[in-house]
């Protein structure tokens, strides 16, 4: 197993409940320093508290079973609205809000987020007839996104 696996299942085993999740986690051994980023989340939102005790208890976890040497950098934190959406369960998380889509291909596609069911997700969006824009549902498979993020909006 690797190192990132051994992570991954210390990490899902200190999670409240099952409302939390593990969105990625990255083990980068370049630098003076290894590091171990692990970003979680929670459907109801991510509270500080709750990164604090699972960065402690992951901590101690990794340095009982010595799977790092000495000094490591340890961050546990949530994806943050730049973050890409990997999963289902986030694309779950954000219906409604205004995503921008690249396919594959590097077509972009924007539009709300309108409905997510296995392998695919549905969005609204704006169609030009004209000088006015109709709505229209757009199908995309999970398997053409290369890459999707949360359109932040100030209005």
């Amino acid at each position: 197993m690797s190192l990132k696996q051994t992570i991954t299942e210390i990490v899902e085993k200190h999670l409240p409940d099952e409302s939390h999740y593990v969105v990625d986690i990255q083990v980068i051994e370049k630098g003076v320093k290894p590091q171990v980023k692990i970003l979680i989340d929670a459907d109801g939102g991510l509270k500080i508290d709750t990164c604090a005790k699972v960065s402690r208890k992951v901590g101690n976890e990794i340095e009982e079973n010595g799977l790092l040497p000495e000094a490591y950098v340890l961050e546990v934190s949530s994806p943050g609205i730049d973050y890409p959406l990997t999963t289902e369960r986030q694309y779950r998380n954000n219906i409604g809000r205004k995503i921008k889509v690249t396919l594959i291909d590097n077509t972009e596609i924007e539009g709300e987020l309108e409905a997510v069911e296995p392998e695919i997700v549905r969005l609204k969006t704006k169609k030009q007839k004209g000088k006015k824009a109709d709505d229209e549902q757009t199908i995309i498979s999970l398997e053409q996104i290369k890459k999707s993020i949360v359109l932040v909006s100030f209005n």
